[in-house]
């Protein structure tokens, strides 16, 4: 049987939950909550990243993420709460299933960027050309 992308982003919005910039805002404010930027790396670059994200690319982050693996990234702890966004909550969606699998069991899915900049989120300025 054939599964679609729309299939995997609906499965994937089944079993993680997607939150308000409200609520990341005050998850963040707590001091625990690791939050992940899943876009392409020029997307960042010209748009910026919610202040303190880390950037991990959609296609590293099973590499990142996994404590096993030699590409392992130090901020990713499995009691911590995580956070994940991209363009338009499909990546990211993907990316949160992604480490229910591995084993976070508190994943939660902030959808599009463009939402957390209009409902006043902090960020960090995109990265200015030649710098």
């Amino acid at each position: 049987m054939t599964t679609s992308v729309k299939q995997l982003i609906e499965a994937a919005n089944a079993v993680v939950p997607r939150i308000s910039p409200a609520e990341a805002q005050s998850m963040i404010a707590s001091g625990q909550a690791i939050v992940v930027d899943v876009r392409d790396a020029p997307e960042v670059e010209k748009s910026g990243k919610v202040a303190g994200a880390i950037h991990v690319s959609r296609g590293m982050l099973e590499f990142r993420a996994d404590p096993e693996s030699p590409y392992h990234d130090k901020h990713f702890h499995r009691d911590r709460p995580v956070i994940l966004y991209c363009a338009s909550g499909g990546r990211s969606a993907l990316s949160a299933k992604v480490l229910k699998d591995l084993g976070y069991e508190q994943v939660y899915n902030l959808g599009a960027y463009k939402d957390w900049v209009e409902n006043g989120g902090e960020i960090d300025k995109p990265i200015e050309p030649g710098m």
